[in-house]
């Protein structure tokens, strides 16, 4: 009885994206048909003085629409209620932060940390943010070095997270980390095995359907469940985010894109020009200040080394630049089948000696 109620009230009170982000005004049909990629916007931000961001044709959109664009930003709006009795964490004032901190070299012995990945057609940024940071928690805390299975999560959370390639929650998919777990790639890699790092790859991909079986016969599928013991939302004064990042790893970060951020070469992005596309989820993985004296985070994109800087880029910190500190959400890393796996491990170990 008891597991039913708290299943029946996370479904009432989960959510993610407040009202500032993604208020999103219908786009005209003839827009959503032209290219995404604009010589005016390039020149728009190249010319500003106090930009303070360079933009390009990044090769990974360039025969992309802006309707294929949009259908990228995967993070779907939930209203404010919802997230009311939501986890809101925060950290001790006192504790001392670094001017910049970058968990790629933070954690080195961590290898996904540092990996830039590649969402292809789908509108899956809402489940890339979340096992990408998921995965790097379990490095940090553990010792391990996991890859976890995106495709777990986008095929198998149904409803309950969202519309999979057309859009899910955040917050939704770390509850999902802590009822069902989730993975790993090795046993359920991603649906799009392009990868579509080409320009132009096509077609637009359905939704995978969830099988819950490992691709290797071999391995099984309960066994290879990772599971997450909290799901939260981090407070959105800036010393709480960075704060977070600092003690336990990466965040997943929900903010709202417009047209121009298509454009991203390098730099400190902010929002110069162009309409409201839609919300983005991608992980934080540090900060720094330019050499300009611009305060900014560094994220991990999943769009591929084509685009940004090699796939990262950094934004205005401490503004809440296009709402980038109101909606981070994480959890932290769970033991529950980790006893099997060490246990598993120490037997093969036995076996080869």
């Amino acid at each position: 009885m008891a597991s039913t109620q708290l299943f029946l009230t996370t479904l009432l009170i989960i959510g993610v994206i407040s009202s500032q982000t993604l208020a999103v005004k219908p786009v005209p049909k003839l827009k959503l048909d032209s290219h995404i990629l604009q010589d005016s916007i390039i020149k728009q931000v190249n010319e500003n003085p106090i930009a303070g961001w360079e933009a390009a044709r990044n090769p990974q959109f360039s025969n992309y629409t802006v309707g294929q664009f949009k259908h990228l930003l995967g993070v779907k709006p939930t209203p404010k209620k919802e997230l009311l009795g939501v986890p809101i964490v925060t950290h001790d004032k006192s504790l001392k932060l670094p001017k910049s901190f970058d968990a790629r070299t933070a954690w080195s012995q961590c290898s996904t940390i540092g990996r830039i990945l590649d969402q292809g057609h789908c509108g899956s940024c809402w489940a890339f943010g979340a096992v990408e940071s998921l995965s790097d928690r379990f490095c940090i805390h553990f010792g391990m070095n996991i890859s976890l299975s995106v495709n777990d999560l986008l095929a198998c959370c149904g409803f309950m997270c969202g519309d999979g390639c057309d859009g899910g929650y955040p917050i939704y998919a770390w509850r999902y980390f802590v009822h069902h777990g989730v993975v790993t790639e090795e046993c359920d890699p991603y649906f799009d095995n392009t990868g579509c790092s080409h320009p132009g790859c096509e077609p637009a991909y359905p939704t995978p359907q969830c099988s819950r079986k490992c691709v290797n016969k071999n391995q099984l599928w309960r066994d290879s469940k990772h599971y997450s013991i909290s799901a939260y939302r981090i407070d959105s004064d800036p010393r709480n985010i960075m704060a977070e990042v600092y003690k336990n790893g990466p965040v997943e970060v929900s903010f709202t894109v417009y047209e121009d951020f298509a454009h991203y070469k390098s730099g400190v992005y902010k929002h110069i020009t162009g309409d409201v596309m839609g919300g983005h989820a991608v992980k934080l993985i540090g900060w720094g200040t330019s050499a300009d004296g611009e305060d900014y985070w560094l994220f991990a994109n999943q769009w591929n080394r084509g685009w940004g800087e090699d796939g990262y880029f950094k934004i205005t910190r401490g503004t809440n630049e296009c709402g980038i500190e109101e909606d981070v959400v994480a959890g932290l890393p769970s033991t529950k089948n980790l006893v099997r796996e060490v246990a598993t491990a120490d037997i093969l170990q036995d076996a080869s000696a």
